[in-house]
């Protein structure tokens, strides 16, 4: 079962886990992993869920489906974290250095699915914001080593340009005359 967004949905600071939290009406609240360096100053109290925020939601609860085969409380989860991520954090500069540059343009948008390629490993992206010449992506894979000392979690964002993407590559269907 998918949730919709309704009126008592809002986003605030959870001061007992350090990150930012949506609460999904009395009963129910959902732990984003972003913690107050990443986010910007309105996030650090509470804030409404907009109807931006809600148009924004649906979108990927109508994407992610068709690209992602995981449960729906997979999709929820990252849908929200993905709209927590174009809202509410902080601006970033492109990190592109880490990651190998892709021989093939890709035409990129909200909700696509990408791959990047860190040290011969390729990981599994969403693009949460697209701009001219670079994109914030969200790390669908579990973790991703930059160098020997840093690394992305999965949910966590970066940013980067274009040319990093990698199109994801469908299985070719063999047919055998």
């Amino acid at each position: 079962m998918l949730l919709m967004p309704n009126k008592d949905w809002h986003w605030e600071f959870n001061t007992r886990y350090q990150q930012l939290s949506v609460s999904l009406g009395s009963e129910m609240e959902f732990l984003t992993p972003y913690k107050s360096k990443l986010l910007i100053p309105d996030a650090l109290g509470m804030t409404e869920f907009s109807v931006e925020h809600a148009k924004y939601y649906i979108r990927l609860l109508e994407i992610l489906p068709k690209v992602l085969h995981i449960s729906d409380a997979g999709i929820v989860q990252t849908a929200l974290n993905a709209t927590a991520a174009y809202f509410l954090l902080k601006p970033q500069m492109p990190k592109s250095w880490f990651f190998m540059a892709s021989d093939e343009c890709v035409f990129c948008g909200a909700g696509k699915l990408f791959q990047l390629n860190c040290n011969g490993v390729m990981v599994l992206v969403l693009v949460v914001e697209d701009s001219l010449q670079a994109a914030t992506v969200m790390l669908l894979s579990n973790s991703c080593a930059l160098s020997d000392t840093k690394s992305l979690n999965q949910f966590d964002a970066i940013k980067v340009m274009h040319n990093r993407l990698h199109p994801l590559r469908k299985a070719k269907q063999v047919v055998a005359a």
